[in-house]
């Protein structure tokens, strides 16, 4: 997957816009690019070739710099401890900058979406409800479910009566809106044949939920990775499922205008990224001591999240990913989780790659 991700490349084609030409006063040049336009403003008296050279030097300057925003225990503050995305990267002329950490999905995309980040690491069901809504956002990379991944979960306190689904009959489960724990919840209540309106969703945030949960506001709380392992060996709550009923996607969220304009920066950072989660798979026990520094948990909390979380490969998406995309943002909005219809085939970022193996 690697050397599929080194060997295509991104063909990128600027679209400029018309330069404006201003004359400023005669010991002042001034000088105006307009739009992704590389051409060059000048006055009468101005050297061509040196204002062409000021300009590109400034573009250069603004598209060698990537934003990499993150949430708690996934591959990119991983990857900024280790260092090696960045030495990487350094080595293409390319700076990379951090934001984060972030609670949750829906944070991280505003973020996103307010220009203050051009890639981060989602799950596929916050990442489609955020096109969904209109967000400027496109898919860069994914990684694939895995079937008995133990990412999410449901969970109850240690001393609840809950044992099983049927037992949210009538009780109240904290979910994050338009996230991948009202998806885990929903799909859950779907396979056991549970009308989703005799269980009451409360929005929460995972910073909101976990409380809640602990001191009984709400009976349950579907949530992810590392939530649960905290919750687990830190403040015995219990799971209530094992297996995801339907496995999600992880997402590389990438903001629409950093992939049109910048797609050299953004390929390059899919592709260091990708070479982090392998070299993690064959590390496990780095990725574990990373997590200890980044959540500041136990060894053992950060062993078990590394275990329930499985390998890191992202790819690019292919037909077939595109497809099972589709189904899902489908099923959002049929379940009327998402305003409106996402196309999938053209929310994939528009970085002119051919589909991934």
């Amino acid at each position: 997957m690697v050397n599929y991700l080194k060997e295509h490349r991104f063909q990128y084609k600027q679209k400029c816009s018309a330069s404006t030409i201003f004359a400023i006063a005669a010991s002042f040049l001034g000088l105006i690019a307009s739009g992704c336009s590389q051409q060059t403003a000048i006055n009468a008296t101005a050297n061509s070739d040196s204002s062409s050279k000021t300009l590109t030097t400034k573009t250069t300057d603004k598209n060698n710099v990537i934003r990499l925003g993150y949430q708690k225990g996934g591959i990119i503050p991983i990857a900024r401890q280790r260092g090696e995305l960045e030495r990487q990267l350094a080595t293409q002329n390319i700076k990379v900058e951090w934001s984060g950490p972030f609670d949750r999905c829906a944070t991280l995309l505003n973020v996103l979406n307010g220009n203050r980040a051009d890639i981060g690491g989602c799950g596929d069901i916050p990442s489609i409800s955020g096109i969904a809504a209109g967000q400027p956002l496109c898919i860069g990379s994914v990684q694939r479910p895995s079937p008995d991944s133990l990412g999410n979960a449901i969970l109850v306190r240690g001393d609840s009566p809950i044992r099983k689904p049927a037992d949210l009959v009538g009780k109240k489960v904290a979910v994050n809106q338009g996230g991948a724990g009202e998806y885990l919840l929903l799909k859950v209540l779907e396979k056991e044949n549970i009308p989703s309106y005799k269980v009451q969703r409360v929005y929460l945030s995972p910073n909101d939920a976990a409380p809640a949960l602990y001191q009984g506001s709400v009976d349950a709380w579907a949530v992810w990775e590392p939530y649960i392992s905290i919750a687990q060996l830190e403040h015995k709550a219990r799971r209530i499922t094992t297996t995801h009923p339907a496995p999600t996607y992880s997402i590389m969220v990438v903001r629409t205008d950093a992939a049109k304009e910048n797609p050299v920066a953004v390929k390059a950072a899919l592709t260091a990224l990708s070479e982090d989660g392998e070299w993690l798979n064959q590390h496990t026990n780095a990725a574990s001591d990373f997590l200890v520094k980044e959540l500041k948990v136990s060894d053992a909390v950060a062993k078990q999240v590394t275990k329930n979380r499985g390998p890191e490969s992202y790819v690019f998406p292919n037909t077939g990913d595109i497809a099972k995309l589709q189904k899902t943002a489908d099923w959002l909005l049929e379940q009327k989780i998402i305003p409106q219809r996402v196309d999938i085939t053209t929310a994939v970022c528009p970085l002119e790659t051919t589909a991934a193996r």
